[in-house]
């Protein structure tokens, strides 16, 4: 059976529905080592809590 990167990151709690047809195409194309270093990293980050992390919006330049 191929392995199937969107799965397996799927199962390990990523929101993969949630990326672009575009970007589920390059995350499919992952090897399993390459995911594996991603569900580790995840694994490790929430064992250091912190919670959700969120993006905020940052000014640079204001003009006017």
């Amino acid at each position: 059976m191929a392995f199937d990167a969107l799965s397996k990151l799927a199962s390990a709690g990523n929101a993969v529905d949630l990326l672009t047809a575009e970007q589920q195409a390059v995350v499919a194309e992952l090897s399993e080592e390459e995911v594996e270093v991603i569900t580790t990293l995840q694994a490790r980050l929430s064992a250091v809590g912190g919670g959700e992390v969120e993006g905020q919006d940052v000014v640079i330049f204001r003009i006017g």
